[in-house]
């Protein structure tokens, strides 16, 4: 049987006439250019931005399957699984760009962490823009097309504004609001529980050894989970090495025993049986159903 393997696009290798670390176009040009290959499951090198303005379709990240509508924003993070099915008529803009892109233009080489859809989480990569935003984001979107068209230090630093706008704006549509500072600490502190699990989600797999690393209690971290979340410190855990399961399972060419043994699990048996009580079928079942739909 032929091994299918998930293709990892760079910039470059979609758009050679892109510039360095950016790329923006038009979607309809650019889908007509790249839809046989996009339409497949893929994934990217770099961040990735797309604001529909016309059409419908479907779009899966990471396992989850969204209805395209128009004014709808999607936001990727290097590294993720996702695919696209459109019917016609779809319309929009699409910016790639790769984080050097800020860490060279600001002092604050983490900026792009501050905003929720830019984390790689599927709760936040989608954004419905209200009706009062939509003819404010195209200008942003057409003014970035216009400056495109230049290959100036200033061209490219307008197209960094322009982005910063967008990035504040959809984070004042969609972001999660802070109410009070009580609400803000909280906040912070799962921030920072999140990202230690992104660190160390394949070595430390119980909540109490995060918890120690946070100067807080097992008890606190975990009513602290469940009051913003409404899951356990133990679930966050576990939903990010499934996840990093099923993406490694879209490279035929690691075998299942490859994948338990890269993320931690020193039985093979252990890893099949934790895949298949979450996900209700085991690795290679998922490898299959995925792969050859």
């Amino acid at each position: 049987m032929v091994k299918v393997k998930i293709p990892v696009y760079d910039i470059k290798s979609i758009d050679r006439g892109a510039r360095g670390n950016l790329m923006v176009q038009r979607f309809d040009s650019y889908l007509e250019n790249h839809y046989e290959h996009l339409h497949r499951p893929h994934r990217h090198s770099f961040f990735h931005m797309v604001l529909f303005t016309a059409g419908t379709g479907t779009h899966t990240i990471d396992f989850n399957t969204y209805t395209v509508m128009p004014f709808q924003m999607y936001f990727m993070v290097p590294g993720q699984v996702h695919s696209w099915h459109f019917d016609k008529n779809i319309q929009g803009y699409v910016v790639h760009f790769e984080e050097e892109l800020f860490t060279t233009f600001l002092s604050h080489p983490q900026y792009l962490e501050r905003f929720t859809f830019f984390r790689g989480g599927i709760e936040s990569a989608v954004c419905n823009l209200p009706p009062a935003a939509h003819n404010s984001m195209i200008r942003l979107f057409e003014s970035m097309l216009q400056e495109s068209a230049g290959d100036t230090e200033q061209n490219l630093d307008m197209i960094r504004l322009r982005l910063l706008e967008i990035f504040i704006n959809v984070d004042r549509y969609c972001g999660h609001k802070q109410a009070n500072p009580g609400v803000q600490h909280k906040t912070t502190l799962l921030r920072s529980y999140q990202d230690l699990i992104e660190k160390h989600y394949r070595d430390l797999r119980l909540p109490r050894q995060y918890a120690d690393l946070l100067y807080i209690t097992p008890n606190h971290l975990n009513a602290l989970c469940q009051d913003l979340l409404g899951k356990t410190a133990g679930d966050l855990v576990r939903e990010r090495i499934l996840l990093e399961a099923k993406r490694l399972l879209t490279n035929a060419n690691m075998t299942i025993t490859e994948i338990a043994y890269n993320l931690n699990f020193k039985d093979n048996s252990y890893f099949n049986r934790f895949f298949r009580k979450d996900v209700g079928i085991t690795p290679d079942e998922f490898r299959k159903s995925f792969l050859n739909p």
